[in-house]
């Protein structure tokens, strides 16, 4: 049988000419965008993504998933990801992160940076550890966004400092090509990007131009899931 993790569903993480703090067009703007999600090619459930501006050039950027077909059902599982963070100088940049993941157990975890310091502290329930982030610092939740962002600045490839449990990540992303694909949203062509400096395959398709988030993003890491747009919309 085949292990179910329904967990990470846009995780999962471009100095595309740019450098890591370099500076993106615009600030994002508010949007609700929902997936369903699928693992070995079965339908699993849907993931509701949510942007919303928190004030004083803070944002909140949630990702919900709940198990609605297959294993994912039978088990009730789910999973809440939610960042908070600020735009400085032309960038994301986290300042907390949170997950809750159930399924036969939970599991949760809490990152927290310092903005004056960017000290990054990370408690999973067994105490806290600590390390030294990065300004420009973004968390595993956040990622996607940060790629769409970076594509409608024109970018084709970047590099992302990502905060995971131990350290920070310079996760490096490219662009692979254009691809037409169809998705419960439509049909696309889209700009395919992968990553170029890790083991697990990690592929999304992006319409820039039209949504800061991917169309469609398959990953090994957390599941072998598959995420395809199924509706898009903003206030």
């Amino acid at each position: 049988m085949r292990k179910l993790t329904f967990v990470r569903p846009l995780a999962a993480g471009l100095a595309l000419a740019l450098a890591t703090s370099a500076a993106f067009a615009a600030t994002p703007a508010p949007f609700t965008a929902t997936y369903q999600v699928s693992s070995g090619g079965q339908l699993q459930g849907e993931a509701t993504i949510k942007l919303s501006a928190a004030g004083s050039g803070e944002f909140v950027y949630s990702n919900q998933s709940r198990g609605t077909a297959g294993m994912a059902a039978m088990l009730n599982a789910s999973s809440t990801e939610t960042s908070r963070f600020r735009w400085v100088d032309g960038h994301p940049e986290t300042l907390r992160y949170d997950s809750e993941q159930v399924a036969l157990k939970t599991k949760r975890r809490h990152l927290s940076v310092d903005p004056a310091t960017h000290q990054v502290s990370v408690d999973e329930g067994k105490g806290v550890h600590s390390y030294a982030g990065v300004p420009g610092m973004i968390d595993r939740n956040l990622l996607p966004l940060a790629l769409g962002l970076a594509l409608a600045d024109g970018s084709q490839q970047v590099t992302l400092p990502v905060g995971v449990r131990q350290n920070v990540e310079q996760q490096q992303y490219r662009v692979a090509g254009s691809e037409a694909v169809q998705v419960p949203a439509g049909s696309f062509k889209a700009e395919r990007i992968e990553r170029s400096n890790a083991d697990k395959p990690f592929s999304g398709w992006y319409v820039p131009q039209k949504f800061p988030v991917p169309v469609k993003l398959t990953q090994a890491d957390g599941g072998d899931l598959t995420l395809e747009l199924v509706r898009f919309s903003q206030p």
